[in-house]
């Protein structure tokens, strides 16, 4: 009998508590109908912060009426009297009075679709006049990325491309570019209005990424489509359709889109170097299904697969009468899922998976004066006939789970891994590589007063192939002045693995790693953006691969960054214009002593202007870029004394680039369900066309010096592209910061 009563005691107390337990949730919107993300939400005293779709939930104890306090930057505070258990759709008021709160934002650049922020949107990535829809190459235009014409990838304060990584949704994306092939740029793999949030970090930044000794871009894919759309594109040598279908309850999407490039017709038109026999010829397609999975869930799958196929021959340079014929054949297959979602208790959880699928088949041969392969066994020729084959596996998997407190403040934590497989031949060896990175970080969001914050963190990693563990410490402190303009301190220590390609030859290696210092001053008002930022990188434990295969290399970078925007002075006119100082050397690879890397030049600077025309929808973008000279070098190996000597040496012309985009806007479908956004565009790369030598291939013996140039003087596209449903004109005619 008193187990009897003991139960209904437990029942009774359980169902009280059930019944004091209450959740009030809701939607904050502003004034124009726009949802807040990120508003702080209160109910005497207790907290949430509102998700991307301005959505957030508390639970509470307790019934009758309560509080409700909410606060977001830039919008005035909003108090209001509330019954508990329920359902609110709240509206926040702009201020025009009050200063921005302050944001840590040492070493990046902040944008978004339609955003407020000075770096490039998914629009800028098509429009900067140079770019071709590439984000990597758009982003060469803001301070702290060198001007590379003949390599793939961002180059940031002195560091590698291969020092810059790219993540999606969270998670690594491995190969963002096409396979490299010798002395060409390859194009981006994925298309830049997949994004909504695009974070380009030049240093110190967050915890949450590693494995990017210099430099890393933060991609947030968009969540759902404003509306079922497709579009497609035809140009001389690319052609192009997609469509994205929005379930009729707003909850689900799907979407697949096809791209293919031919370069043939193109370079029979126009004269290259090097000479084509096959392609080049680019495919790729991508699909994504996301899912609303609740008020605050989102679930996310894309998938990305491509081919390319490029063919060259050039004179070899060690002889008169030979030719090197190369071709290197590439496919890739990329999957990323993620999920987010509000958890009770202040709490929220991101997680993701990727995998990715890298094969790239070359073969080098030469040839003779009459075209038929020849094989010759001494050095230097018997390094020029070669197959490889080699095959990487790359998976990840990854969670965050982040808890909100009042006052914007948060702590995040999390773990990853990351998991490696290459196999295959390299240069008609085998080759094996297996590795698993295991990772664990945490990092708060603090703010100390109302005009200071910091965002404090550290993160653990793990290299089974290494054999190593290694901690990075990383520290961001903002203060903002009153008149609007903010300082901010960085400083933090960035990891990395060396290459496989080395990695292939020495496994008994340590991870290479760059300490950073960042200072920099903002300000923004009206429609203006200022930054100013200076920097300093401290490079430990480089990869020499001479006298052996070692981490017995450094260097430094420091340097001095200025960036200006404009989108207020001139009526439908966007310009800015950025300068870089850079000062940097290394003692790595095969250098004989420190010297300042081939692809760093110490002076950079850009001008982008984008001016449109209402009136008769036309759009004309213009970019220019110039560059000091960068450093050249021939690095002989001298046989008797064991060592590499610098036995040439110079600075190229200094590098100069004028691009130039025009397009017109018009509807070819002006009545029907579907109205259209279209047009036609054509642009010159190299308008002036300056000779630009980027630096010098040299023979065996020293004795033949060939520059590297682009494959043409100029480059020139025209085309006409259309997407039905969606209506883009207002992000060409945007104009707030």
């Amino acid at each position: 009998m008193k187990k009897y009563a003991v139960l209904l005691f437990l029942l009774t107390l359980l169902s009280g508590i059930a019944e004091a337990q209450q959740t009030i949730s809701g939607i904050i919107k502003n004034d124009k109908g726009m949802v807040v993300p990120s508003a702080s939400v209160s109910i005497n005293g207790k907290g949430a912060q509102t998700d991307s779709a301005g959505y957030f939930r508390i639970e509470i104890t307790g019934t009758g009426k309560k509080i409700l306090t909410v606060s977001s930057i830039g919008y005035r505070p909003l108090k209001k009297e509330i019954m508990t258990d329920s359902v609110l759709n709240l509206v926040l008021r702009h201020d025009t009075h009050t200063l921005n709160e302050v944001n840590v934002s040492a070493g990046s650049f902040d944008a978004s679709d339609k955003a407020k922020g000075a770096s490039l949107t998914p629009m800028d990535a098509v429009t900067v006049a140079g770019s071709n829809a590439d984000l990597a190459q758009a982003l060469r235009a803001l301070p702290g990325a060198q001007q590379i014409g003949e390599q793939d990838g961002l180059f940031v304060r002195g560091g590698t491309s291969d020092e810059t990584k790219q993540f999606m949704d969270g998670t690594l994306l491995r190969n963002p570019n096409y396979s490299a092939v010798p002395g060409l740029r390859q194009y981006a793999r994925i298309n830049p209005f997949l994004f909504k949030g695009i974070l380009f970090s030049s240093g110190g930044y967050s915890a949450l990424y590693g494995q990017a000794m210099s430099s890393a871009l933060i991609l947030e894919s968009v969540d759902l489509p404003d509306k079922s759309s497709a579009r497609f594109n035809i140009f001389p040598a690319n052609i192009g359709a997609g469509w994205q279908q929005l379930a009729k309850n707003n909850r689900s999407s799907y979407g697949v889109n096809l791209n293919y490039s031919n370069q043939s017709f193109y370079n029979s038109i126009i004269r290259q170097q090097p000479d084509y026999f096959s392609g080049p010829v680019y495919l790729q397609g991508d699909a994504n299904l996301r899912i609303k999975t609740s008020k605050t869930g989102m679930l996310k799958l894309y998938t990305n697969w491509s081919y390319s196929d490029v063919g060259m021959s050039n004179p070899d340079i060690d002889s008169s009468t030979l030719r090197t014929k190369y071709q290197l054949k590439g496919k890739n297959i990329y999957s990323n899922l993620s999920y987010r979602d509000l958890l009770p208790h202040d709490w929220k959880i991101d997680a993701g998976i990727g995998f990715s699928y890298n094969q790239d088949k070359t073969v080098s041969q030469l040839l003779d004066a009459t075209g038929k392969m020849i094989a010759i066994p001494s050095v230097p020729f018997s390094d020029k006939s070669f197959n490889s084959l080699i095959n990487t596996c790359f998976a990840q998997g990854r969670v965050v789970f982040t808890h909100f407190f009042s006052n914007n403040q948060a702590i995040h934590v999390g773990a990853e891994h990351f998991y490696t497989n290459d196999k295959g031949l390299r240069k008609d060896s085998a080759i094996s590589l297996t590795d698993q990175l295991s990772a664990v970080f945490a990092e708060g969001d603090i703010r100390l007063t109302g005009n200071l914050a910091a965002k404090a963190g550290a993160r653990l990693e793990y290299s089974s192939l290494l054999d190593k563990m290694v901690i990075a410490p990383r520290i961001s402190l903002a203060y903002r002045l009153p008149d609007g303009g903010q300082f901010n301190l960085a400083y933090g220590i960035f990891y990395q693995e060396p290459l496989n390609e080395l990695l292939y030859q020495n496994r008994d290696l340590n991870f290479t790693n760059a300490t950073h210092y960042v200072l920099n001053y903002t300000k923004r008002k009206n429609n203006r953006f200022f930054r100013v930022e200076a920097y300093y990188k401290q490079y430990h434990n480089l990869v020499k691969t001479y006298p052996a295969i070692s981490n017995n290399g450094d260097g430094y970078a420091k340097g001095i960054e200025f960036f200006w925007r404009d989108k207020k002075s001139i009526k439908d006119l966007d310009y800015w214009i950025t300068y870089t100082y850079l000062d940097t050397k290394r003692n790595f690879l095969d250098y004989p002593y420190a010297l300042r890397p081939s692809f760093a030049a110490p002076h950079t600077a850009t001008i982008a202007i984008k001016k449109m025309f209402p009136a008769i929808n036309t759009g004309v973008n213009v970019s220019y870029a110039v560059a000091a000279g960068r450093p050249y070098y021939d690095l002989h190996y001298n046989t008797p004394e064991s060592e590499y000597k610098v036995s040439d040496k110079g600075t190229t012309r200094p590098y100069s680039v004028m691009n130039l985009h025009v397009f017109y806007l018009t509807r070819f479908f002006k009545k029907g369900k579907w109205q259209d956004f279209s047009g036609c565009a054509f642009g010159i790369n190299n308008l002036l066309g300056t000779r630009q030598v980027f630096g010098y291939n040299y023979s065996y013996d020293g004795l033949n010096k060939v520059p590297v140039t682009l494959p043409a003087t100029r480059s020139f596209y025209v085309g006409v592209f259309m997407s039905l449903g969606i209506d883009r004109t207002d992000d060409f005619l945007n104009e707030d910061l």
